[in-house]
């Protein structure tokens, strides 16, 4: 049996805010681009085809062929498809073995130009290794953990794959305490030669289901990506901290409502944010995410 990665596998069938300063010259910029990157979606097989479809009907987009493969490094047995969206990507898993670990919790595969010196930079910005660097037919694969529990594959390509660049950029979504934050932010900023475009001590508490309160939201951007940062004392209520990737439409009510045809729950209705209409949706199978459009200004 093959042995394929977790999101490699179907691109054969895709103001100065308050953080700490850091010096980058220790580290290349091994990011590829935001086309290449995927959210990793984990599904019972039964509901796979239902998330595929629903994913499909509400972003728009295409599919790759869907499969059974292995795409860890022990074995184990998966159905696997790809869904490539105006709005970003999906990699979409429906075990029919156990799981292995650490499998199942990274929120995301990136492709990166050089593995083993990506890997070796993410340590030293601060990730640890979860899985040791594994070879598949055509690439190698890790999985590392940042500061806070956030949890990432990188990937790599023999041949490097070529996709048109999205219509718009998903943004990567991760909750964290005061505890954590600013070591994360630091060693992402280091690894991913990130740019802090905003860092608001003082947003609206609405936008992680604490209205009346506060909460601090850094927003960065990198050759991965989008990436928000929600700093709170973590008393989050369900769904908040479990939509690990958020978005972008043109026209978030008609969205909503091609989501809602295709069988797409509706968890936190549309409301209006610092700069957004945004959603929180739940897809056939149980992937949680946010969508939202930009208010013009």
């Amino acid at each position: 049996m093959n042995r394929l990665p977790l999101f490699a596998f179907a691109l054969m069938l895709g103001a100065a805010p308050a953080v700490p300063a850091i010096a980058r010259e220790s580290t290349v910029d091994y990011a590829v681009g935001a086309q290449y990157d995927s959210t990793h979606v984990y599904v019972a097989p039964e509901d796979f085809d239902r998330c595929v479809q629903s994913l499909v009907a509400t972003f728009g987009g295409t599919t790759s062929k869907k499969g059974a493969f292995q795409v860890t490094p022990t074995p184990s047995k998966t159905w696997s498809q790809l869904v490539l969206t105006p709005a970003g990507s999906f990699s979409v898993f429906g075990f029919t073995t156990p799981v292995p670990y650490p499998f199942g919790v990274e929120r995301n595969g990136y492709l990166v130009t050089d593995i083993d010196a990506a890997v070796d930079a993410a340590v030293k910005s601060g990730a640890a290794r979860l899985i040791a660097t594994f070879p598949d037919p055509i690439g190698r694969d890790a999985v590392v953990q940042w500061p806070g529990g956030v949890n990432m594959q990188l990937y790599w390509h023999t041949t490097k794959p070529s996709y048109p660049a999205l219509a718009t950029i998903p943004e990567n979504r991760v909750y964290l305490t005061t505890d954590s934050a600013d070591t994360f932010v630091k060693s992402w900023t280091r690894f991913a030669h990130a740019k802090v475009i905003a860092d608001d001590k003082a947003a609206p508490g609405v936008e992680i289901g604490q209205p009346g309160t506060t909460y601090r939201r850094i927003r960065l951007t990198s050759g991965y990506g989008l990436m928000t940062v929600r700093v709170s004392n973590g008393q989050l209520p369900w769904p908040y901290g479990r939509d690990v990737t958020g978005y972008e439409v043109a026209d978030l009510a008609a969205t909503l409502a091609k989501a809602q045809a295709a069988g797409v729950e509706t968890l936190v209705p549309a409301h209006a944010e610092a700069d957004r209409q945004s959603a929180v949706v739940r897809f056939p199978g149980g992937y949680i995410a946010e969508i939202h459009a930009t208010l013009a200004h």
